[in-house]
């Protein structure tokens, strides 16, 4: 039995796995564009394709070595993980979507509470519009994990584990989000 001797790409992947960066180079050079394209379609965000992209190539880097050329193409390969990227942002929109759907329902419903004072009733309420009003001025990347933290109650580990942030993006988000919407609302004082 002859066995071919392996494909540019493949042979690329073995040095890839031996932390050649060259070949790293070389094969995003060669796929970035048309992965960035397939991640562009499904997802209609350039910064979340590059995202994608900048993922899909930090997991090569990572698995080389495990890559099989007996199961699949490079390029197949890469557009499988490329794919599943994809997926696991659209699932993360998703939630993000229903979480920011499902505050925004919940301030439109709280209902006065008895034996408050309407006066009171009023200032709660204009504070939250206010409030609503500063959250949607901020990034959606930063009003992510501000709305994540404090409508969900979710720390700060679970948001870095559910947004497949790490903790010090979600921190740092978190920190310049906080601090962008304490310029917005110190500029307000209740009437």
């Amino acid at each position: 039995m002859v066995t071919e001797p392996p494909s540019h790409e493949a042979a690329l992947l073995i040095r890839v796995a031996q932390r050649d960066q060259a070949a790293l180079s070389e094969l995003y050079d060669r796929y970035a564009r048309v992965l960035y394209a397939v991640a562009f379609k499904s997802l209609r965000s350039a910064e979340e394709s590059e995202e994608v992209v900048l993922d899909v190539f930090a997991q090569v880097w990572r698995t080389a070595d495990r890559y099989d050329v007996g199961k699949a193409r490079v390029d197949t390969w890469l557009f499988m993980m490329t794919r599943s990227r994809v997926l696991d942002r659209l699932r993360t929109l998703q939630r993000v979507t229903k979480v920011t759907v499902a505050s925004e329902n919940f301030a439109e419903i709280q209902t006065p509470t008895p034996g408050v004072d309407p006066l009171e009733n009023v200032l709660i309420s204009e504070r939250r519009d206010r409030v609503l009003a500063a959250l949607s001025q901020l990034p959606e990347a930063q009003r992510q994990v501000i709305e994540l933290a404090y409508y969900k109650g979710l720390t700060q580990s679970e948001i870095a584990a559910q947004t497949n942030l790490s903790l010090g993006t979600v921190k740092t988000r978190i920190r310049l989000g906080l601090s962008k919407l304490r310029v917005v609302l110190g500029n307000w004082e209740p009437s």
